[in-house]
């Protein structure tokens, strides 16, 4: 078995084969120590805890990940709080930085055995639709290999190899672009408020995320096209606490900030998820605006799913989960991306871009007040409380 990618979906994947006993083989195009920097979600919904706990790789998660269960709104008709744990299913989220979950996972992975090839990047994988693929890299040395596995695993992105080696007629492609970007901010700050904070704006969407006591992530609604160094930070600084009307509500706690970049919302999905020989897990699956933190998440269940079928399959010659794979997945995926453009659609202004505000048409005017409709129902109507937590958590 090989698998393309040391995300979260090819680690727990690893991980889940290897304690079965099925031979398997890592690819990662990085170097181990550059998976460290990759510092993107943070927010694990309970079922992917579950997932994790189920097979002995939370370890870490506890011990240093934080429960969190709030979110606050605020737009031009005030703010307020949701306690979501009291909600729905009663679910929460746990606070833990992707790039520590890698590691948990990498530093199990290499313990039990495991085998990485790190600065190995595939370039193709051949031959899907018989008995035998094989995937053509380069390693670290620069020279070409070849590996011949009974199954291949692309977990490696939406522009890895396993992506650019389907065939057109053998997948749907269904993509959106929302027209919307943001910019993506690592600050040296504590957090400056005790929940999630989603902020409506006429200059656009602001975002407070939590990812440790010393470092916060935050988001800005963004000009498309516009460079992420073309603002100073004080200028970056100003316009979040604008728009997240801190001098209402209180000020940012602000500090350096240590990363921006600049993340254009689109959602896509690849059916099926299958082609022969290879699967498609992560974002090589499908592809989720950041917008309802659902990636990660996605990813861990479809490599669950993923080695529980390779298992029945390689070990008690048991087909029947493969072949239901990309189905099982798909379900959970158009849920996630449902709720993820019910949430850009809530949290985003069509004139908001950074710029300032104006009068609008009609037809942003009219969007303005069905987003102003869609708070004051999740302000005041238990039922979209209990919808509302019920997805923000779960898949």
């Amino acid at each position: 078995m090989v698998v393309l990618g040391a995300g979260p979906a090819g680690l727990v994947l690893g991980n889940l084969l290897l304690a079965a006993g099925v031979d398997c083989v890592i690819l990662e195009r990085a170097e181990r120590g550059d998976l460290a920097s990759r510092a993107r979600a943070g927010f694990l919904g309970a079922e992917t805890v579950r997932i994790l706990d189920r097979h002995g790789l939370a370890e870490g998660l506890h011990r240093h990940g934080r429960p969190h269960a709030v979110c606050e709104f605020r737009s031009e008709d005030g703010r307020f709080r949701l306690d979501y744990a009291g909600l729905g299913r009663g679910d929460r989220h746990t606070v833990y930085p992707q790039q520590d979950l890698v590691a948990d996972l990498l530093a199990q992975y290499l313990d039990a055995g495991g085998r990485v090839r790190f600065g190995t990047e595939a370039r193709a994988v051949l031959g899907a639709d018989g008995d035998r693929p094989t995937v053509e890299a380069r390693g670290a040395d620069g020279r070409p290999e070849r590996w011949r596995p009974r199954y291949v695993a692309g977990c490696d992105g939406r522009h890895g190899a396993a992506r650019r080696s389907l065939p057109p007629q053998a997948v749907r492609r269904r993509h959106r672009d929302h027209g919307v970007s943001w910019l993506a901010l690592l600050a040296e700050a504590p957090p400056s408020l005790d929940a999630v904070g989603y902020a409506v704006h006429e200059r656009g969407f602001a975002g407070h995320m939590a990812r440790t006591p010393e470092v916060t992530r935050y988001y800005l609604q963004w000009q498309p096209g516009e460079a992420a160094g073309s603002w100073s930070e004080e200028r970056i600084w100003d316009e979040l606490a604008l728009r997240m009307r801190a001098a209402d509500y209180g000020p940012l706690r602000r500090g350096r900030i240590v990363q921006r970049t600049v993340v254009d919302l689109e959602s896509d999905v690849l059916e099926p998820l299958r082609h022969g020989s290879l699967f498609l897990a992560g974002d090589a699956a499908s592809l989720l605006s950041p917008s309802a933190a659902k990636g990660a998440n996605l990813a861990v269940l479809e490599a669950e799913l993923l080695a529980l079928a390779l298992v029945d399959d390689l070990v008690h010659g048991d087909p029947a989960g493969l072949d239901s794979y990309s189905a099982a997945c798909l379900d959970h995926v158009w849920r996630a991306q449902e709720f993820s453009h019910w949430m850009i659609q809530l949290l985003h202004t069509p004139r908001g871009t950074g710029g300032a505000g104006g009068e609008g048409t009609g037809e942003t005017l009219f969007h303005d007040a069905l987003r102003r409709s869609r708070l004051q129902s999740l302000r005041t109507s238990r039922t979209h409380q209990d919808w509302f937590a019920e997805n923000y958590v779960g898949l």
